[in-house]
């Protein structure tokens, strides 16, 4: 099944232009949402605003947005003051300014990643800059003027064809420094074993397709009981077992279990029984 384009977009090098559309790269399927409803009657609840100085009802034209300042006050804006502050040329330019080694930009600065496609009149200029990326072994980086907003992007060659990361700004990026980590020393015998149990548990390759999402397959079977009459009861939890509090008795523990760790059994499941039948109405 083909993707389906989600916009379109201009990437610009120098004097070439690469017309390109966008792909999402991917789809978050973890979440699994419920939504309020009245217990009386089943039906969808509402959400309203209201009024945090006199508890009024608030409806629509009667609301504004307004930016809270250190002292506590606001500046208020309207919906045509706030059109004014966004990025006037949000017309999907994606500006190449520089180029590096990809191994330049760390991870933690990747926000979401889109898949580029050669738009109409694009595809020798598309392969180009896809083919000079990965001869060249860099990345492209630059911003993207979108949605009112300019991101900082990451271009980088993928399978003969191009990738698009959003970085996050370096602002809005917290520092590990800033969590407290105490120091403390760490023991020769304990580091080789540490070392000796990730050579153990080591892959060649990344295989994520040898991990599923247990728990989500999990909640929509047991949704799916609901849908067939069933009640959903919780099985009683299990007492923790002793900790081994000794750090290089755990270390030859993990060792012991194989590649990987110890063998783990498998975590409770919640089992559905059935619901009890009711008497239909009028009946003993």
């Amino acid at each position: 099944m083909s993707a389906h384009s989600i916009g379109s977009a201009t990437v610009s090098f120098g004097l070439v232009s690469v017309p390109v559309k966008l792909f999402s790269a991917g789809e978050s399927a973890a979440n699994i949402s419920f939504n309020w409803l009245h217990k009386k009657d089943g039906a969808r609840l509402k959400q309203q605003y209201v009024c945090s100085k006199d508890g009024e009802k608030v409806e629509d034209d009667d609301r504004i947005k307004g930016y809270k300042l250190a002292d506590g006050r606001y500046v208020l804006f309207t919906l045509e003051e706030l059109k004014t502050l966004e990025e006037p040329r949000g017309t999907g330019a994606i500006e190449i300014t520089e180029f590096l080694p990809a191994d330049q930009v760390d991870r933690i600065y990747t926000d979401k990643t889109y898949f580029l496609g050669p738009d109409k009149g694009g595809e020798r200029a598309y392969k180009l800059l896809s083919e000079a990326l990965k001869k060249t072994r860099r990345v492209a980086l630059g911003q993207w003027a979108a949605r009112g907003k300019q991101y900082l992007i990451l271009v980088r060659p993928m399978d003969g064809g191009l990738a698009m990361e959003q970085l996050r700004y370096p602002e809005e990026l917290r520092s590990i420094a800033d969590v407290p980590i105490p120091k403390t020393e760490v023991k020769k015998a304990e580091l080789d074993m540490a070392i000796k149990f990730i050579d153990q548990g080591t892959s060649e390759e990344f295989r994520p397709q040898a991990y599923k999402d247990n728990v989500r397959r999990r909640i929509l079977d047991q949704i799916q009981q609901k849908v067939e009459g069933h009640e959903i009861t919780e099985e009683p939890t299990e007492a923790p077992k002793t900790q081994i509090i000794d750090l290089m008795e755990a270390l030859k523990a993990s060792l012991k279990g194989g590649k990987g760790g110890a063998e783990r059994k498998p975590a409770k499941r919640v089992e559905a029984k059935a619901a009890p039948k009711r008497k239909a109405a009028g009946g003993r």
